[in-house]
């Protein structure tokens, strides 16, 4: 079967996410390239951010598997033993320290061909960029962009982590699309989407007087299972990765679930 979900599959929000966040970016560029002006290019950047998760929120007991958001890192007892030496005092408990990751991060920029200028930076945010130390290198970044003249769109389809920094109140929603003109600023365009929702065309601004180019972001996905075949790697019978839903939206999920099996 096909994703159960008729807009983003929140099942993705797991070890999964890192391998679905590139093959989203660039199933983006795939179908943004035949439709920029000639020119413009749409080249896919990769950097790197270091995440260090929280402590005291994670189940590290021996056998547990985390992902933090790229990397799977399985933790487990050591296998070498060492004699206790005479004498020595045996420890209180045997911990596992939580050790920094590099996580690497793949955006989209829309390029001006002839002085290969950034016009446009598409973002789709990771885990890492919505807590601790990547939430303020990314909430920098975004302030350096501002300053330039670069359109900034970000896709936020996780539901779990911090918000983009706006005035105001945000509509209610599990799934956010922004965008930034640097000809508008400071306003920003905010689409939002529930659990239940289709998600939108947005526009992909050019430099003026140069029209918008559309991104179906639902064809988008919908390509990524295509390729990989997503559904195949998810257990859909498992709970739902955190934060937890409210109850009309689990009963809903549930039977999503349900009926797509029965198919």
């Amino acid at each position: 079967m096909a994703s159960p979900f008729p807009g983003m599959d929140p099942y993705l929000e797991s070890d999964l996410w890192q391998e679905f966040h590139d093959t989203l970016a660039s199933a983006i560029r795939a179908q943004l390239t035949p439709r920029l002006p000639p020119r413009y290019t749409a080249l896919l950047s990769k950097r790197y951010v270091i995440d260090r998760p929280a402590l005291g929120i994670l189940d590290l007991s021996p056998d547990r598997v985390f992902y933090p958001d790229a990397h799977i890192i399985a933790v487990r007892e050591a296998a070498v033993e060492y004699p206790a030496a005479p004498g020595v005092t045996a420890p209180a408990a045997d911990m596992i320290s939580v050790n920094p990751e590099e996580v690497p991060l793949l955006s989209l920029e829309i390029r001006d061909v002839a002085e290969r200028r950034l016009v446009t930076a598409v973002e789709i945010l990771s885990p890492v960029n919505k807590r601790g130390d990547g939430l303020r290198e990314y909430q920098e970044r975004r302030m350096a962009l501002f300053q330039t003249r670069t359109h900034i769109l970000e896709i936020d389809l996780l539901r779990a982590g911090a918000r983009l920094p706006l005035l105001g109140e945000l509509p209610p929603g599990a799934y956010y699309v922004y965008l930034s003109r640097f000809t508008r600023r400071p306003r920003t365009e905010v689409w939002a989407m529930s659990l239940r929702d289709k998600l939108p065309v947005v526009p992909v601004p050019l430099l003026p007087p140069d029209e918008d180019v559309p991104l179906d972001l639902q064809s988008a996905i919908a390509a990524c299972f295509d390729l990989v075949r997503y559904e195949r790697l998810i257990d859909y019978t498992q709970p739902l990765p955190p934060p937890p839903l409210e109850p009309d939206d689990a009963a809903w999920l549930t039977e999503r679930v349900r009926a797509a099996q029965q198919r």
